[in-house]
């Protein structure tokens, strides 16, 4: 979306908010909640068709979901906003030399995952419907993939899981929500708006879902990366989870960006997961 656009998305709703501020609230949350199109580009597809494919349900999504068969543990990887199963190309083939069992999923409204509208929490139902049926022994998730692994094991506690990494996870709902206000520019009216639309929604206010929080409840062993010089999810994100979680490992980087698409990365969860 370039920054005019944004411009005019932002002004038009802060004036719709003086006349109905709950319809205007309703349609940046509804924005917010849908990520542009993001198709499987040739390349992806391909390396995709070298899994087994296979739909799972809930509620109302078909989740896709890959499975690249090992003999060895289970590795369940959950991709960020506006990415797909593909993003873990490079990974994965790391993890078939060492004889992994490879899960991927694709995220509601992402890659061939059915829907228009995506949160974490949604996502994290999806990652227990998928962990049920492929049974887990490690969750790798980036960026949002990495939040929604964290409330899916604060959440339904599967005893069986050994392992999580956490790659550039956000932290907070009421940051990721604070950003994109800012980002479009939106007023009070619109803001506070959205925070009671989530509570009407979910029941909780937005500073609820906080993964810093959660982890005070997760056991399960944590590897936490982050770069810092990351530009989309700030450092001390990560920084707040490791200091509430009791069995978590932490490393930043420098240099790799919000993508951690790196082969230090890569040993970094490697030397983890096998550990």
């Amino acid at each position: 979306m370039s920054n005019s656009l944004i411009k005019i998305i932002g002004k038009s709703l802060n004036t719709i908010s003086y006349i109905s501020p709950k319809y205007a609230s309703k349609k940046a949350l509804y924005l917010f909640a849908k990520p542009r199109q993001r198709r499987v580009i040739n390349d992806q597809k391909s390396f995709l068709d070298s899994a087994e494919s296979l739909y799972l349900k809930h509620k109302h999504l078909n989740i896709a979901t890959y499975l690249w068969k090992g003999n060895g543990k289970t590795v369940l990887l959950a991709h960020g906003w506006e990415s797909n199963s593909g993003r873990w190309q490079n990974l994965i083939s790391k993890l078939q030399k060492l004889e992994y069992n490879i899960v991927s999923l694709d995220a509601p409204a992402h890659g061939n995952t059915s829907g228009k509208q995506f949160n974490a929490i949604l996502y994290s139902e999806c990652i227990n419907v998928v962990a049920k049926h492929y049974n887990p022994h490690i969750i790798i998730g980036h960026s949002v993939g990495g939040m929604a692994s964290g409330f899916y094991q604060k959440n339904y506690e599967n005893k069986e899981l050994e392992k999580l990494v956490f790659l550039g996870a956000p932290s907070e709902f009421t940051g990721v929500f604070k950003n994109y206000v800012d980002m479009m520019g939106y007023n009070n009216k619109i803001e506070n708006g959205i925070n009671s639309l989530v509570l009407e929604r979910f029941n909780k206010p937005p500073s609820y879902f906080s993964l810093a929080d959660f982890s005070k409840e997760i056991d399960t062993k944590t590897l936490i990366v982050h770069d810092v010089f990351d530009k989309v999810i700030p450092f001390s994100d990560a920084q707040k989870i490791a200091k509430n979680h009791k069995n978590a490992t932490f490393i930043s980087t420098k240099g790799f960006g919000h993508g951690l698409r790196n082969e230090t990365v890569y040993k970094h969860v490697i030397d983890f997961i096998q550990s």
